[in-house]
């Protein structure tokens, strides 16, 4: 369905909005800023485990605000009550779903990993499930949205990407735009994630005496799954491939993510501040911060923010990056409402422009 019918005709009324899974953190999150956004209205919330119950029963922030029975998944007259649809459902259940709900003309933003991954194999390696639908991998525009903003418009599926891959990916796109990154130097990534991200499900490693207190490095030595969609996109910045040396730790917080790139830029008279501003200097949500400053993921709670710091260590000539955001914000469901508003046609910024919360 093409941009124009919801300029066109539904841009008279707001646009109804499905959240498929919406009992998770991204999917709490997703209702935190849609039910403040001008141009949608909720109108469809499912939930496998949690059906016929109240979004309040599960959310109690929703209570007076948002009065929506969660529904199953699964029923076919779902497609009747939404134009839009955010599906915030586990890895390998999206690429079931989307089929359908394209197929009725439904434009969609996928906040799992379904359609991040263009090689359909990486899915086996990576995510241990055979892709249900491979040939969507090339209709799916990847929803990086400072990055691929022309192609997003125009699609009918995005894949939100993940929290990590954004807070690294947007400090590296104009060093691999520019070529100016040695390839030569081990690409080093230090990530370190508050425990929402882990979900909401049940798991030991969030568990409040297993975090609290400690520093937690996991699925380390190449293991976690967001490098092949990190190396990927880094691949399509500078068209050579380079690994990376990956590194994410769970800090004893609930929300924020910081990353911290360490690299080697090749031999050239270059002014870094100069660079990113002219990158970033006219984007809404990506901040860049003077020579020095480092930023802090607890100034950025609850927005769709992105804070981009860097410094050269004169000595090794190592440049270190430093990137932090909300991770279900910027890292998820605020940018997955960024993509849903240039999918639409709304203002890019509409429902995120709120700054973080500090203290």
């Amino acid at each position: 369905m093409s941009p124009s019918f919801f300029l066109g005709e539904k841009m008279k009324n707001k646009i109804r909005v499905g959240i498929i899974g919406a009992t998770g953190y991204t999917g709490g999150e997703l209702l935190r800023l849609l039910s403040q956004h001008p141009g949608v209205q909720i109108t469809l919330l499912t939930s496998e485990q949690s059906a016929g119950k109240k979004i309040q029963d599960l959310f109690p922030s929703m209570t007076g605000i948002l009065n929506i029975s969660l529904e199953k998944g699964d029923s076919k007259d779902i497609i009747s009550k939404a134009d839009f649809f955010f599906m915030a459902i586990p890895h390998g259940m999206a690429s079931k779903m989307a089929p359908f709900l394209l197929s009725k003309g439904s434009r969609v933003v996928d906040l799992s990993a379904d359609f991040r991954l263009k090689n359909k194999a990486s899915y086996l390696n990576w995510y241990h499930f055979e892709h249900a639908n491979p040939a969507l991998l090339k209709k799916a525009v990847y929803g990086l949205s400072e990055i691929y903003r022309n192609k997003i418009r125009e699609a009918a599926l995005v894949a939100n990407p993940g929290c990590y891959p954004t807070s690294i990916l947007l400090p590296l796109f104009p060093l691999f735009k520019e070529n100016l990154v040695d390839p030569s130097f081990p690409l080093i990534i230090d990530a370190k994630s508050g425990v929402s991200g882990s979900g909401r499900a049940l798991d030991i490693r969030s568990h409040f005496s297993e975090v609290d207190e400690g520093i937690g490095p996991y699925k380390i030595g190449g293991k976690h799954r967001h490098i092949p969609e990190i190396e990927q996109e880094i691949e399509n910045f500078s068209g050579t491939p380079l690994p990376i040396v990956f590194t994410p730790q769970l800090l004893p917080m609930v929300r924020g993510m910081l990353s911290v790139i360490y690299l080697k830029l090749i031999p050239k008279k270059i002014f870094l501040e100069d660079l990113f501003q002219s990158y970033y200097g006219n984007e809404p949500f990506v901040k860049i911060l003077s020579p020095g400053s480092i930023p802090n993921p607890k100034n950025l709670r609850g927005s769709n923010y992105c804070h981009i710091g860097f410094i050269k260590d004169s000595r090794t000539g190592v440049v270190t990056l430093f990137s932090a955001l909300d991770n279900l914000t910027k890292g998820a469901s605020g940018q997955a409402i960024q993509n849903m508003n240039l999918m639409i046609g709304f203002e890019e910024t509409a429902g995120l422009t709120p700054m973080g919360i500090f203290p």
